[in-house]
């Protein structure tokens, strides 16, 4: 289980990448690729290996002005499940 203190990074394989032409942000991975929401890039192109969880939520929460409970419950679902997936290792 996913806590704030955590720190994450993408798995071998995995990028984030930003497809000009179609102006989409692409979780690549082998022989697939998932698109992300402008949302999930954001908090996506955080991930470091180095930056916790927590690190995230408050520069989102800045970022974009909002309760940091709101952000907390969206970020950790959103990593929780590409964790659960294997996109994403601590």
């Amino acid at each position: 289980m996913l806590t704030e203190s955590c720190c994450l990074k993408f798995t071998r394989g995995h990028r984030l990448q930003h497809d000009k032409v179609r102006d989409l942000w692409l979780i690549q991975a082998p022989e697939k690729a998932f698109i992300a929401d402008n949302i999930a890039a954001a908090t996506l192109n955080l991930i470091d290996g180095e930056r916790s969880i927590a690190d995230i939520i408050n520069q989102l929460a800045l970022e974009y002005q909002a309760p940091r409970d709101i952000i907390t419950k969206d970020v950790l679902s959103l990593l929780s499940d590409l964790h659960s997936k294997g996109i994403l290792s601590q």
